[in-house]
């Protein structure tokens, strides 16, 4: 399976190196951000985007930012941190993620501060390279608890991006995919597009492709008749924030989907990372929903594609009650959610 690393450090590292994700499928950029405008805009604008790889490049862009701070008196330098910290913050809301990687960053330069904002800068980049490490192993985690409920000939359906793109490994929910091709297993997956910015179609398809699993790219409304129609065997989505009572937020999509995997007794399954479950939000009445750009819907296709002054509803997540949800897959094992339990239903045999 091709290697696909959406963020890292470059050589040197001295910046962070990640994968402009605006510019597939057409094109495979790189782009190294070396000030805190670049890591603050790149995630603002999805260059970088996936839960994962948020915290990851957000725990990465933190070091860049301060490490031409460390001159300054350390009040001055711990100033230029938090500051730093709370603009990251700021980009997006809903992912868990984002804010649990500054946080563990903010930890760890307490813990070092003596003083000597030098070695503050050092003990948060390998703190950083702790957090990369960390979700690249956890995304084969996932993976291998993920594996038995792919079985072999399945043909499993999902929506958004939530691979190899999405974080610094192999993905959350392609995780179990990219395991079960790589024991052997016939896999087809169907993808849907992902609208206003087509993550799935764009993203999704083009990594799956990449690997050599086959692919279908469906517009969103198509997935229920092809459900109706017995062709998906199970659904495999990501999420960004889970809240205690295993309601979660995701693309905006997710839930129609699992609405329509529930009324055709499909499973629905979340994969995750322990870093995205958020105890401190009791449901998902509770998360915070970004809301993005109106152009992202009124434009498209190099054109206006709706009348000029149109109300705009562009929510970037929805939430899906956890009464829809089979099971979640995390690196720490299965959670089963709803009590529907049990593995896809076999695929093709």
């Amino acid at each position: 399976m091709p290697i696909i690393e959406a963020v890292r450090w470059a050589p040197g590292g001295g910046a962070v190196r990640i994968i402009d994700q605006t510019a597939l499928p057409d094109q495979l950029v790189e782009r190294d951000l070396t000030t805190l405008d670049e890591v603050c805009s790149a995630i603002t604008s999805l260059s970088v985007r996936g839960a994962p790889a948020i915290g990851v490049a957000a725990a990465m862009g933190l070091v860049v930012s301060v490490a031409r701070q460390a001159g300054r008196p350390p009040s001055e330098f711990r100033a230029a941190l938090d500051g730093a910290a709370e603009r990251i913050r700021a980009t997006r809301p809903t992912a868990a993620n984002l804010g649990w990687a500054l946080d563990r960053m903010l930890a760890r330069a307490r813990e070092a501060d003596g003083g000597n904002p030098s070695a503050v800068v050092e003990a948060l980049r390998a703190e950083a390279g702790m957090i990369l490490e960390e979700d690249r192993a956890m995304c084969r985690r996932i993976g291998e608890h993920g594996l038995p409920l792919v079985p072999d000939g399945s043909r499993v359906l999902t929506h958004c991006n939530a691979g190899a793109l999405a974080t610094s490994g192999i993905g959350t929910a392609l995780a179990p995919v990219y395991l079960a091709v790589e024991a052997g297993r016939r896999v087809e997956v169907f993808v849907n597009e992902t609208r206003p910015l087509l993550q799935g179609s764009r993203l999704t398809a083009w990594e799956l492709s990449r690997a050599g699993i086959p692919v279908t790219v469906l517009t969103d409304g198509m997935a229920a008749s092809l459900m109706r129609a017995g062709r998906i065997d199970l659904c495999l989505v990501g999420a960004d924030r889970i809240a205690a009572n295993h309601d979660v937020a995701n693309k905006i999509g997710t839930y129609a989907v699992a609405v329509a995997a529930g009324y055709h007794r499909i499973p629905f399954y979340v994969a995750a990372p322990a870093s995205t479950f958020d105890p401190c939000t009791g449901s998902g009445d509770a998360i915070e929903i970004e809301h993005r750009p109106a152009a992202e819907v009124t434009h498209g296709l190099g054109r206006r594609t709706a009348p000029e002054g149109v109300a705009v509803h562009n929510p970037a997540f929805d939430v899906t009650p956890h009464e829809l949800i089979t099971a979640i897959v995390s690196d720490t094992g299965l959670v089963w959610v709803s009590g529907r339990q049990g593995a896809a239903r076999g695929g093709r045999g």
